[in-house]
């Protein structure tokens, strides 16, 4: 019995409602080996507690201390991908209009299933996720696809680096693939024929991750029962791949740092330096200077890992690299569902190679895996295409707002975002953006109405005039009251 029971996939379960997470609990147990959380808050404590990150994970969006918005929800399913990136996530929420689903989804969610929702669907929506986790896990493709210029760059760094003892820092958004290129520089190198080891550093308790690094003796601290390697030791005459690297607790870069200088570090307990000559790979998603400037990371230890520094570009500057990954995935995803490949009408693909994916790789790989399941074998119009975007939430640059930006780039800009943006209205949007500005202004200067005024080049009274605009349309919910000044 035991034996089965670990064979089960792990599945998280996080809503607040005990009814709806005690019958799922109950149903879905038989095939899953489920966890309970009812916040993120609770999500953090129960991950440091697990061996190993969950397979899945069936979350809702409105959670405390904001059950109503989605925002907790939004967020929890940024943190459980930068914890595990493998993780397939479905969401299952009340708040279920488009605007949440597609954002859920180009924040890397694999499915939207609006409450209420029988638990038998349910566990049939998971088990697919998991048959295309594994799938993925198992594809013996890993190489990097495209013609761009940044990917022919991309390969050129990994094959001159490759080999190099020296350490390297990935740097891209969240999705690009950081974890993609560490893989690359270890299967070029010959350290290739050794394990690949990686430790995300966002998915482990900061109380565990020096034990886990450097190893730790008996008796070291309560539950170390026996002696035991960390990562250093097991990843010798290999490659280790630190994923997340801004997250390392301040108090462990020092130790990280001399490991890099000299190869030497000890195991929690012990006063014996062991070497270790493993060939450190870091990535991250944040900006590195600015965690130096702010005190949460060492410029030393910055400048020690980023000997060599790959960037990898987001998915928006490869151009028609979207058509490569697209032929790619749609192939791949197509054979595990056993059906055929759907077809994109020319005007979806010019929706296709314009839309900005801001989830990057990721969020183009569940678009596929989406499209495959509801039109395998189908051709795919512009409207079908644009039910699967993330429109709303498109970080679109509109057109006259950079300084100094000329009238041609004014007018590209301008031709995109009408292309992308469906039901497109000009005074809303430019609403939207002067209120943006409006409330930016009057943060930064703490609701001093003569400064913010100053700050955005207009008088004072016409700022207190377009504050008076939001309030008379019930839109000041979020400006900040004006300093009595």
């Amino acid at each position: 019995m035991k034996a089965t029971e670990q064979a089960k996939p792990d599945l998280l379960i996080v809503d607040d409602d005990p009814l709806i997470t005690d019958t799922l609990n109950f149903v879905l147990s038989r095939d899953f080996s489920v966890y309970v959380a009812a916040s993120r808050a609770q999500v953090k404590s129960l991950l440091t507690q697990l061996d190993r990150p969950p397979q899945l994970a069936l979350i809702d969006l409105g959670l405390p201390p904001t059950p109503h918005r989605p925002d907790e929800g939004f967020r929890l399913i940024s943190e459980l991908i930068a914890h595990s990136p493998g993780v397939k996530i479905v969401v299952l929420s009340g708040q279920s209009d488009e605007a949440n689903a597609r954002h859920a989804r180009t924040l890397g969610a694999i499915d939207f299933v609006a409450k209420p929702a029988d638990p038998e669907t349910l566990g049939g929506l998971l088990r697919r996720a998991l048959e295309v986790r594994e799938a993925e896990l198992g594809a013996a493709d890993g190489g990097l696809m495209g013609r761009s210029l940044p990917v022919e760059k991309l390969r050129q760094q990994i094959s001159q680096f490759a080999n190099a003892p020296f350490p390297v820092l990935i740097e891209g958004e969240s999705g690009s693939g950081k974890e993609l290129i560490a893989t690359s520089l270890h299967r070029m190198s010959h350290r290739a024929s050794h394990p690949f080891l990686a430790l995300n550093c966002a998915a482990i308790s900061p109380t565990l991750v020096e034990p886990t690094l450097f190893g730790y003796s008996k008796g070291s601290f309560t539950g170390a029962t026996t002696s035991r390697a960390g990562y250093f030791e097991d990843a010798r005459d290999s490659t280790l791949f630190l994923d997340e690297i801004g997250e390392l607790p301040l108090e462990l870069q020092a130790k990280l740092l001399r490991v890099l200088e000299n190869g030497e570090y000890q195991r929690v307990g012990e006063t014996q330096s062991r070497v270790s000559n493993a060939r450190v790979v870091a990535a991250t998603n944040r900006d590195m200077r600015q965690e130096i400037r702010a005190g949460r990371f060492r410029a030393d230890l910055y400048h020690r890992l980023s000997v060599f520094t790959i960037n990898v570009p987001p998915l928006r500057e490869l151009g028609e690299d979207k058509r490569a990954l697209l032929d790619h995935y749609r192939e791949f995803y197509a054979r595990q569902a056993r059906v055929d490949p759907f077809e994109f009408a020319p005007e979806a693909m010019d929706v296709w190679l314009d839309y900005g994916f801001p989830g990057n790789v990721r969020e183009l790989r569940n678009i596929v895996i989406r499209l495959t399941t509801k039109y395998g074998g189908q051709k795919v119009g512009s409207d079908q295409l644009r039910a699967e975007l993330d429109m709303e939430n498109l970080d679109i640059e509109l057109p006259g707002l950079a300084v100094g930006q000329d009238f041609k780039s004014v007018l590209e800009s301008s031709k995109r975002h009408l292309q992308l943006q469906k039901n497109f209205n000009l005074d809303s949007t430019l609403a939207q953006w002067e209120r943006g500005y409006v409330e930016a202004a009057l943060m930064i200067t703490q609701g001093n109405l003569t400064q913010a005024a100053r700050m955005l080049g207009i008088h004072r009274t016409t700022l207190y005039s377009r504050m008076q605009n939001y309030a008379d349309t019930g839109d000041a919910a979020n400006t900040p009251r004006p300093a009595a000044k």
